[in-house]
């Protein structure tokens, strides 16, 4: 089969299509043919050298993809050759073919196009576990996230709202600002030009909101703390503004604040197979409602990854950006 081979950590001239060994699944595993595959940060940090993949999984980028199947292990019940799926992976989207534990595979959600399909697993699981499943956002609270263009964003703004959630997002562009408000987001704020906490502080009367989701880290860390509220939770997914920060302790003492950080692709595949279960269960029925949609930029054929990576470096798209073999 063909495959994204990184020849070397670098820029995203080091991608090449190469042709490789297809995938041997194990008893537990389905055969995807790939229909299409989506770009996350962590294959542009995989690239660099910076994000091995975990042991055991695939040395090719791609953490989700669309397909049918093309084979099951013998101890796969629940799927069967044919089925439209989408699924969770730990390495292996970019190319023909994926094997994939059958514990991280959804059901192709109504209304949904095979192709379109591959721009929800990671989006949807990344959002799920963190601020519901850990940080426990509910019905009535508020919710700021950072970045509300990008691919993880313009998901949690569809996904909170459709809960009853008051959205707060920051981007960097008028047009971004824009495609989160319509996609649902209540107060948008240009990080360029404004005050994030001040204009947080504004809207909620002093009060400040109820959990954020941050892919900054150091750089947004005591600012993010100055934003919640009483009993607000802070979840750190990425570390785009660096790792290390000085924290005044005294901010969580005096407001009772939760801060958690947690990455997808290095939990167990007894913990991933919850966190997709719980994604078909909660998340799917907003997607077949129309509710929450996914949000696609641009497709490129596999042929031209390396353009794909420099789009996503140059934080120009709004929604996930996807691969075609």
């Amino acid at each position: 089969m063909k495959a994204v081979v990184i020849t070397t950590p670098g820029g995203p001239e080091v991608l090449q299509v190469q042709q490789v060994e297809d995938p041997q699944i194990k008893e537990d595993e389905v055969l995807i043919k790939v229909e299409a595959t989506a770009l996350n940060r962590a294959d542009i940090l995989q690239r660099q050298g910076r994000y091995p993949p975990p042991k055991g999984a695939s040395e090719y980028p791609g953490l989700e993809c669309s397909g049918t199947i093309e084979a099951v292990g013998k101890h796969v019940s629940r799927w069967k050759i044919g089925d439209q799926v989408c699924a969770l992976i730990g390495g292996g989207g970019y190319a023909e073919k994926v094997a994939v534990p059958a514990g991280q595979v959804l059901p192709l959600p109504p209304g949904v196009s095979l192709k379109d399909a591959a721009a929800l697993p990671e989006v949807a699981c990344t959002v799920w576990s963190t601020i519901f499943m850990t940080s426990r956002l509910s019905s009535g609270e508020s919710l700021l996230v950072h970045g509300g263009s990008s691919g993880i964003g313009t998901f949690a703004i569809q996904i909170a709202k459709y809960l009853g959630i008051k959205v707060f997002v920051t981007a960097g562009s008028e047009e971004k600002l824009a495609a989160c408000k319509d996609l649902g987001a209540d107060v948008c704020i240009n990080y360029k030009t404004e005050d994030f906490v001040a204009r947080v502080k504004e809207e909620t009367g002093g009060k400040g909101v109820d959990v954020i989701l941050d892919s900054l880290g150091a750089s947004y860390f005591q600012r993010n703390l100055d934003s919640l509220g009483m009993d607000g939770r802070l979840f750190v997914i990425g570390l785009m503004g660096g790792a290390v920060t000085e924290l005044n302790i005294g901010s969580l003492f005096a407001k009772r604040l939760t801060v958690q950080a947690a990455g997808l692709r290095t939990r167990t595949l007894e913990n991933k197979a919850a966190i997709v279960s719980e994604v078909e269960k909660h998340v799917w029925p907003a997607v077949a409602a129309g509710k929450v949609k996914p949000i696609v930029y641009k497709c490129f054929p596999l042929s031209e990854v390396a353009e794909g990576h420099r789009l996503m470096e140059s934080s120009q798209h709004i929604g996930k950006i996807l691969l075609v073999p």
